[in-house]
């Protein structure tokens, strides 16, 4: 059973701001999931203050926070906002001067969290996971997945008669020059599509050599990408996809092309600091997230769905139609940093 908050809403503190950053079956797991009459009682009666560290656009968390203030307006929730690059560091600075200052971090990327995993830094997740991706849920059930974001070819629709419907189609000296993608030193999502590629059999290093060849613009984050994209300073770009979405429904000349070899993707993954002082309150903002209500904002926001029973935004594919990029995640986070390196000298 889908749990249901009730209540009306308060505003976010916005602590600080930094540069920006196929199907499955449900499934449901033991270690993230607690009955529906338990966490009714806990939902009821948790109050007082939470910390989130998240990659979020500042827009997009601002509105997510306030929805969720409309079940839970007894729970304050201060946001630090900054790219997943920018996250980590200051994790890792605040881990050395004593303990993480957060109660939860929403991020792009799952290898993130499973080095924080292996560091025993994450609580044991208190969600319910029924109806979601089995792709997105942590085995060990200490994080879940809260959106599903692929990476894809966007063009400018002005100045791109036929795009690209191929990752192969990108290296071909026609694009020389009209290309741009994300930094992975700054954007989550990009340091672990670095390491899908890299580790792909059908591309690997050979794929990435000759796609620096035709010197692609590197933008310090999707933001940027997509925003080059719209305003045809270059006419291809690769990003995650809601963000194309965002830009063709404010009317610029942007679409998107979902490559026939499949797609990467991460899926936000959420997850709540062992050393939190208000985990109660911090289980209950996870777990909306992923719940029906929660999802629903994900979909509104252009996000592609993690639950089976809630539908993609209008004009993107549903999970059965998605080919998603298959990929071993133990492989990939162990990948990532050497990837990231390959990446920085061939692109910079």
């Amino acid at each position: 059973m889908i749990r249901k908050f009730l209540a009306p809403a308060v505003g976010v503190l916005v602590l600080g701001l930094a540069a920006c950053g196929g199907g499955a079956a449900a499934s449901k797991t033991d270690s993230t999931e607690t009955s529906t009459e338990a966490s009714t009682q806990t939902s009821a009666d948790t109050v007082g203050s939470i910390t989130l560290y998240t990659s979020e656009p500042q827009a997009k968390i601002d509105e997510l926070v306030a929805e969720f203030n409309v079940a839970q307006p007894n729970v304050k929730v201060e946001v630090f906002r900054a790219g997943t690059g920018d996250l980590t560091t200051r994790i890792e600075a605040e881990l050395a001067a004593g303990e993480v200052q957060a109660d939860v971090l929403l991020a792009a990327d799952a290898p993130t969290f499973d080095k924080y995993v292996a560091q025993d830094l994450f609580a044991p997740l208190k969600v319910d996971t029924s109806n979601v991706l089995a792709e997105v849920i942590d085995p060990k059930g200490f994080y879940v997945g809260t959106r599903v974001i692929p990476t894809v070819i966007a063009y400018n629709t002005d100045a791109v008669e036929t795009p690209p419907q191929t990752w192969q189609e990108l290296t071909d000296s026609s694009y020389k020059g009209k290309l741009v993608m994300p930094n992975p030193d700054v954007s989550g999502a990009a340091a672990f599509n670095a390491a899908v590629w890299m580790l792909n059999p059908d591309m690997g290093e050979p794929w990435l050599n000759a796609l620096a060849a035709n010197q692609p613009v590197i933008a310090d984050s999707n933001g940027p990408v997509s925003q080059a994209v719209a305003t045809g300073t270059q006419p291809i770009g690769i990003v995650v996809d809601y963000l194309v979405r965002d830009l063709a429904a404010q009317g610029s000349p942007i679409a998107v092309s979902y490559p026939s070899e499949g797609v990467p993707y991460v899926f936000q993954p959420v997850g709540v600091f062992s050393s939190s002082k208000n985990q109660d309150a911090a289980m209950i903002f996870a777990d909306w997230l992923i719940s029906t209500e929660g999802q629903d904002l994900a979909v509104k926001q252009n996000y592609l769905p993690v639950r089976t029973d809630v539908t993609s935004p209008a004009g993107a594919p549903t999970m059965d139609e998605l080919k998603l990029m298959a990929y071993d995640l133990e492989k990939v986070s162990a990948s990532k940093k050497d990837a990231v390196t390959l990446f920085n000298s061939l692109f910079q």
